[in-house]
C-alpha cells in the first residue's frame, strides 16, 4: 500500500488510539469523525453534548483572544467535583459506613479567582469546602465560601495574624480547622483563642512511616518534612488537657504525597493512621475528622500503572477503599465512624484546563535532494561517504553506521583546518543526513536493533517551534519532568506522517516538549502531520489545570497567556464565561522593576536625538515612537 493510500485508509479513530485520548482524556476528550478533538460535556451518565476545540479556537480568535490560549472548561470543575463527592456518598452507602464525606480544595492548587469561585459555587450542594496553606489563601477562602457546613482546613506554619483570622472565621460560624504542623504553634492558638474569647477547631498533622512511589514519594516516611512524630502528638495531647482544649481536638491529619500512583500505599497509609485515631480517642481526644490530605491521582499518560504520571486505581476505588480500610480498622473498638475530609486539588482541576498554541515554523534533519552522481571534483572523503551511503543495507546498519559518521567527523575537521570550502562541508553534511534517514527506515526490518541506533529516530525527528513558552505555561514539564498529553486538535483523519519535539519562544535549551503520552509508555517524539503553509496547525496540551498557572514565570519575559473559560450548553453550544487578555509587554516589564512610561520618555529622547543629528526624519521618529507605544501595549508572544 502506497504512502497515500495508507492516508486515505486512515480515520479519526485510529488518531484516537495513536494518542491515547481515551485513556488519559477521562471521558471528557474524544475525536470526531471529522477529525478534531471535541470536549464532551458531562451529563449524569448519558451522553453529553460534544464541540470542538477547532470551533472554541476560531471562536477565541474572533473575540481578540490569538494564540497561545489557556482555556478552562467550567462543566468539567463541575464533573469532577460531583465524582469525588458521589463516589464517596456511593462507597459509603454500599459499605454501610456511619460517616460523611467532606472535600477541601486545596487553593494552592489553582488559585486563580473564578475557578475557586467556581469550586466554591457548585461544591456548596456537597458542603465542599477549601485549604488554606497561607493567610492570603485564608483570605479567599473568608471571602468565598457561603455555606457554613463547608470546611476550611487551615495548614502550613501559622502566625499570630493567621490563627487571629481563623478564630475570627469561628466566630461567623465556619468549620475552620487548624492543623498543627509543629509542637510550637501549640501555645499561640491557646494564647490567642483566650485573648479572642473563643474556643478553636484543632487538627494533627501525622508523620507515617508509610511510604508511597512516585515523583513525591519524601513527602511520606520519617523524612518527611512536615507532620508530628509520635513523640510529639503526645506533648500536644498533654499540652492541650493541660489548657483545657483537649475537647478542641477533633481532627487527625496526614498527607502522603501528591499524585501516588499505587492504591496499596494509601491504603496501608490509612490503617496506620487508623492506630493514631484509636489511640488518641482512648487518650481523650474526642475525634470526629480524619483528614487524609491529597494524593488522589490522575492519569496523565493513559496507561493506567504505578508509574509516576498515572495511577492503578479509579476515584470509585479510591474512595471505597478508604471507606473499607477505616472501618475495618475502628470497627472492633467500637469508635464512631468519622467524617472523612480529603484535599483532592490534581483531581479536581487538572482535567479543567487545556493550552491551546500554533506552530509557527518547522526545523527538519531530511537531506536536500542528492545529485545523480558524485561531482568529478570532490575531495575524496566527500567520495568515502558517498560511497558508504551507496552500500547501506539491513545486514550492515551498525557498520554503515560506523562509516558515515566516522567520514562526516573527517570532513569536519578538513573544514577546520582550512582544506576544504564551506560549500564542501555543506555537501558532506546532506550526504550524512541521506545516510542516517537511510539507515532509519531499515531499522524496523531487524530483530535487534543495535543499542547505537535505538536513538536514531529521535535524532532525527523535526522540530516544530509552538508559540508558547514552556517556562510559563507547563513550568512541570521543565522542572520535575511531568509528562503532560500533547496532541494535533485537528487533521485527525489524515494520518501523521512526521515526528517531532515541540520547542517553545524561549531560546533555551529547555524550552521544549520531548516526553509524550502515550498508550504505551512514554515516547520522546511526537507524531504530528506536515505543516501546510497555507493555514495554522494547532496542537492542545492537556490536564494543565493543576499548579501550572501558580508556577509559572516570565523567562525571556513571555507573560500569562490570553485565558478563556467557556460553558458547554445541552444542545452542543458554548458560552464564552469569562475572557482575559494576557499579559503585555508593559506588564511584564512592571513585573521586573521597569517604568514603561519612563522607558517611552527614553526612547523618545534617543529619536529626537537622531532628528538632530540628521539620522531620521521628524516623520520616521513619530513611525517609531507610534511602533514603540503599540508593542508596549502588544502580546507577548508571537502575533501574526
Amino acid at each position: 500500500m502506497t504512502e497515500s493510500n495508507e492516508s486515505q485508509a486512515w480515520s479519526a479513530r485510529h488518531s484516537s488510539e495513536l494518542y491515547g485520548i481515551e485513556e488519559w482524556g477521562g471521558g471528557y476528550f474524544g475525536v470526531s469523525p471529522e477529525g478534531e478533538v471535541v470536549v464532551r460535556s458531562p451529563s449524569n451518565g448519558q451522553a453529553g453534548a460534544t464541540v470542538s476545540l477547532m470551533d472554541i479556537a476560531h471562536g477565541l480568535q474572533q473575540r481578540g483572544l490569538e494564540m497561545p490560549v489557556l482555556l478552562r472548561l467550567e462543566n468539567l470543575v463541575d464533573s469532577r467535583i460531583s465524582i469525588l463527592n458521589e463516589s464517596f456518598a456511593q462507597a459509603m452507602e454500599t459499605t454501610g459506613y456511619q460517616g460523611c464525606y467532606r472535600g477541601a480544595f486545596p487553593i494552592k492548587v489553582n488559585q486563580q479567582s473564578h475557578i475557586v469561585a467556581e469550586i466554591a459555587r457548585f461544591g456548596e450542594r456537597y458542603n465542599h469546602g477549601l485549604e488554606a496553606g497561607s493567610k492570603a489563601e485564608l483570605m479567599i477562602a473568608l471571602s468565598t465560601l457561603q455555606n457554613r457546613e463547608s470546611l476550611i482546613i487551615c495548614n502550613g506554619y501559622k502566625d499570630a495574624e493567621f490563627i487571629d483570622l481563623g478564630l475570627q472565621a469561628r466566630k461567623l460560624g465556619f468549620k475552620c480547622f487548624f492543623v498543627l504542623e509543629t509542637p510550637a504553634e501549640v501555645p499561640l492558638i491557646i494564647e490567642r483563642s483566650r485573648a479572642l474569647g473563643v474556643d478553636p477547631l484543632i487538627g494533627a498533622r501525622l508523620k507515617l512511616s508509610t511510604k508511597v512511589e512516585g515523583h513525591w514519594s519524601e513527602d511520606s516516611g520519617d523524612r518527611s518534612l512536615f507532620g508530628l512524630t509520635a513523640i510529639q502528638l503526645v506533648e500536644v495531647v498533654d499540652s492541650l488537657r493541660e489548657a483545657g482544649l483537649l475537647h478542641c481536638f477533633q481532627l487527625l491529619h496526614f498527607h502522603l504525597g501528591s499524585q501516588i500512583p499505587n492504591i496499596r500505599s494509601i491504603r496501608a497509609g490509612v490503617f496506620e493512621a487508623c492506630r493514631y485515631y484509636i489511640d488518641l480517642v482512648a487518650e481523650g481526644a474526642p475525634l470526629g475528622y480524619m483528614d487524609l490530605g491529597g494524593g488522589l491521582a490522575i492519569d496523565y499518560d493513559g496507561t493506567c500503572s504505578t508509574s509516576g504520571h498515572s495511577r492503578n486505581y479509579s476515584v470509585q476505588e479510591y474512595c471505597v477503599d478508604v471507606v473499607e480500610a477505616i472501618q475495618q480498622a475502628l470497627d472492633p473498638h467500637d469508635i464512631e465512624h468519622p467524617v472523612i475530609v480529603t484535599e483532592s486539588g490534581r483531581a479536581t482541576v487538572a482535567h479543567t484546563s487545556v493550552l491551546l498554541f500554533n506552530i509557527l515554523d518547522v526545523g527538519h534533519f531530511d537531506p536536500a535532494p542528492l545529485p545523480e552522481a558524485l561531482p568529478e571534483d570532490s575531495h575524496a572523503q566527500l567520495a568515502n561517504l558517498w560511497h558508504a551511503i551507496r552500500v547501506i543495507a539491513a545486514n550492515n546498519l551498525q557498520e554503515s553506521y560506523n562509516d558515515v559518521t566516522y567520514y562526516r567527523d573527517q570532513i569536519r575537521d578538513m573544514f577546520h583546518r582550512g582544506e576544504i570550502s564551506l560549500r564542501e562541508r555543506a555537501f558532506g553534511e546532506n550526504l550524512y543526513l541521506a545516510g542516517l534517514q537511510k539507515i532509519a527506515a531499515l531499522l524496523p526490518e531487524l530483530k535487534r536493533i543495535p543499542a547505537e541506533l535505538e536513538t536514531l529516530p529521535q535524532q532525527l525527528a523535526d522540530i516544530y517551534y509552538g508559540n508558547f513558552s514552556v517556562f510559563q505555561s507547563l513550568p512541570d514539564s521543565w522542572a520535575i519532568e511531568q509528562v503532560f498529553p500533547v496532541m494535533p486538535i485537528h487533521r485527525l483523519n489524515e494520518k501523521p506522517t512526521r515526528q517531532a519535539i515541540i520547542a517553545d519562544l524561549t531560546c533555551d535549551c529547555d524550552g521544549k516538549l520531548d516526553r509524550f503520552a502515550g498508550p504505551h509508555g512514554n515516547t520522546e517524539t511526537l507524531s504530528v502531520h506536515p505543516v501546510k503553509a497555507s493555514e495554522e496547525y494547532y496542537l492542545g496540551v492537556f490536564l494543565v489545570g493543576a499548579y501550572q498557572e501558580t508556577l509559572g514565570d516570565l523567562h525571556n519575559l513571555f507573560g500569562d497567556t490570553n485565558v478563556a473559560s467557556i460553558r458547554i450548553n445541552n444542545e452542543g453550544g458554548m458560552e464564552f464565561v469569562h475572557e482575559l487578555h494576557g499579559d503585555s509587554i508593559a506588564d511584564v516589564l512592571s513585573y521586573v522593576e521597569y517604568d514603561p512610561q519612563a522607558m517611552f520618555k527614553q526612547f523618545r529622547a534617543t529619536a529626537e536625538q537622531a532628528v538632530r543629528d540628521g539620522r531620521i526624519t521628524v516623520s520616521d521618529r513619530q513611525e517609531m515612537l507610534a511602533a514603540f507605544t503599540d508593542s508596549l501595549r502588544g502580546y507577548t508572544y508571537f502575533e501574526r
